[in-house]
């Protein structure tokens, strides 16, 4: 019996380095492919964008007018950047200067689907850091947030003229990824 039971207390001590190799291996391939991990593909590039209807964030003014809310069919007619955005979220915070400067292109559009958000929160952070949005929907529960295939803010999408979803970025525009984001809208037939 005793002798049964020897090669399994040898297999428990192996088994866990056997494992470990085998996902460092895995992870050295992963880093070392060049692949970019906010590449992820989606379902739903060169696919219309999802049916959805985002009230206004209650009391945001631009030019002493009321900011809308938005819909798909707002999304036809000119190059839309649709980006989704907290105020509770860190790189939100790092991209904003970034859209900022990108919605004073008059040949897009920028508009901003809220997600998850205290509406004063909200407020406070377009407040102190400035609204680059033409329009902002409120999405309470993260609904449409989903419908659009998001896995987290801040993510940013370039929908073409026709509504289709032409990009996906995933994460912050940052100063680094900026110009092939500007190369991708560059891309984009405008109507």
């Amino acid at each position: 019996m005793a002798e049964a039971t020897a090669p399994r207390s040898r297999l428990i001590f192996i088994l866990p380095g056997v494992v470990f190799l085998v996902l460092a291996v895995l992870f050295f391939v992963q880093l070392t492919s060049g692949r970019n991990p906010a590449d992820l593909p989606s379902a739903l590039l060169n696919k219309p964008v999802p049916t959805f209807s985002l009230a206004p964030l209650e009391g945001l003014l631009a030019d002493g007018k009321p900011v809308p809310g938005f819909s798909n069919e707002d999304l036809k007619g000119r190059v839309t950047i649709v980006n989704v955005w907290a105020s509770w979220c860190g790189p939100c915070r790092v991209e904003h200067p970034l859209l900022v400067d990108l919605a004073k292109d008059p040949s897009i559009r920028l508009v901003g689907i809220n997600q998850k958000d205290n509406p004063d929160n909200a407020r406070r952070f377009l407040g102190a850091l400035g609204n680059p949005y033409a329009a902002v929907g409120v999405d309470p529960n993260g609904r449409a947030s989903i419908d659009w295939g998001v896995y987290g803010v801040p993510e940013t999408f370039i929908v073409g003229p026709d509504g289709m979803i032409r990009h996906k970025h995933i994460g912050p525009l940052t100063p680094e990824n900026l110009e092939g984001f500007k190369e991708k809208l560059r891309q984009i037939p405008h109507a």
